[in-house]
């Protein structure tokens, strides 16, 4: 069975691809240092880890369902507008950050950053790409994307703990805000919306999409298995620079540590990626998924040291946003690119609740215990059952995408 063909762009291919990637590495970014500020805002606010915490949560889930929304109306209204008001969002967002002198208002800054990034996050520009992309490549070019964000992560840990020292943490996140203007220009080539496809007889509704998606045993368990991805990777991404100085490093090891999972990261995108094209894309999310189990299991049973963190942080940076090409290219290739922003973005959510909770979870857990030993263990068993959910997903286009072939597009 026939999977949808790539739509004519309106510009080069390879202008969309690297202004896409770099939209990608500057949204994804700002986004992972956070958890550099979670000492330098807590000691100065009086606050306790949960409060931090739990707005980096609201961020992850406001992220989610801002996926779904934005997916929407990127589908409807064309990338380049979409991206331009995420990028807006996400800046204000920041700003907000950067002032708020009560729990409440660093609050609603996390639920502004969260939908900001969530405007132009790699997962609209995944759609854009899967448009004007052949599908025997798609897997590839999201890997691609992927690794761009992943490279933002590894250039952007550094530069924000340096911005921190330099300026204090107020006035980095203001230079933090003012790198997100480059998105709306970055957006240019991007311009474009989907093309209409024939569903019995008409072009498919955003309702019938829903329906069609929810519907479908395969996308519930692919939806399923990427809760755990934004657990695990939520939970790390904010809380481990603080949990390497609880078990006596040096500060500098969180800053290494997050470098060096975007840096193996983009080995594991591309990877991904790549393999994505010759494997069982279920094989490749459910190796990944059991894979960080074992490395979390590894990792909590041997005495901290940097040689640990080190080895921890690289495997994990391969494992890391893998799972990202191998779930977009399967929504393509089960629904098409007509709705892939939304129908991804709801996947996405589910890995946003996942974040939402891994994050939460890991300071009211501590502040509780004085240990993330709890939310560590929680990852390894959700590890476990993320590779078992991937393995009876069927990798095939549902039943009325040959008639959505065959329709000429508008």
């Amino acid at each position: 069975m026939s999977a949808p063909a790539a739509e004519t762009p309106r510009f080069p291919l390879w202008s969309i691809v690297v202004c896409g990637c770099l939209i990608a590495a500057i949204n994804f970014g700002p986004r992972s240092s956070m958890g550099f500020y979670l000492t330098p805002i807590t000691v100065e606010r009086g606050w306790g880890r949960e409060t931090f915490a739990l707005a980096m949560a609201w961020q992850n889930l406001l992220w989610g369902v801002g996926a779904m929304v934005f997916g929407g109306l990127a589908d409807r209204f064309g990338t380049a507008k979409t991206l331009t008001g995420g990028a807006a969002v996400y800046a204000a967002g920041i700003l907000t950050m950067s002032w708020a002198p009560t729990p409440l208002a660093f609050h609603l800054a996390g639920v502004l950053v969260g939908l900001g990034i969530a405007g132009c996050a790699f997962g609209i520009v995944m759609a854009a790409f899967g448009r004007v992309v052949a599908p025997e490549k798609r897997s590839v070019v999201f890997g691609f994307a992927t690794a761009a964000g992943s490279f933002g992560q590894f250039l952007f840990s550094p530069v924000t703990q340096g911005l921190i020292v330099s300026f204090g943490w107020h006035d980095s996140l203001t230079i933090l805000a003012a790198i997100l203007g480059l998105i709306p220009f970055l957006a240019i080539p991007l311009q474009g919306k989907p093309h209409a496809r024939m569903y019995h007889g008409h072009d498919q509704s955003i309702r019938e999409a829903l329906t069609e998606a929810l519907g479908h045993r395969s996308y519930l368990l692919l939806t399923a298995g990427f809760f755990v991805c934004g657990f695990q990777v939520a939970f790390i991404t904010t809380h481990f620079p603080a949990y390497l100085r609880d078990v006596g490093l040096e500060p500098k090891w969180g800053v290494i540590s997050l470098m060096l999972i975007g840096a193996f990261n983009v080995v594991g995108s591309l990877g991904s990626g790549f393999l994505g094209v010759r494997l069982p894309k279920r094989w490749i999310l459910s190796f990944i998924y059991f894979s960080r189990s074992l490395v979390f299991t590894i990792f909590l049973l041997v005495p901290a040291s940097p040689a640990s963190v080190v080895i921890f942080a690289s495997v994990m940076g391969i494992l890391w946003l893998s799972t990202v090409p191998p779930t977009n290219a399967l929504v393509a290739l089960m629904f098409g690119t007509r709705y892939l922003a939304m129908l991804g973005g709801l996947v996405f959510f589910s890995h946003q609740l996942g974040s939402f909770l891994g994050v939460w979870l890991g300071g009211w857990l501590y502040d509780l215990n004085n240990s993330y030993d709890p939310v560590w263990w929680m990852g390894v068993a959700l590890g476990v059952f993320a590779g078992l959910v991937h393995l009876p997903i069927r990798e095939r286009p549902v039943d009325r995408l040959p008639a959505a072939v065959a329709a000429p597009a508008e």
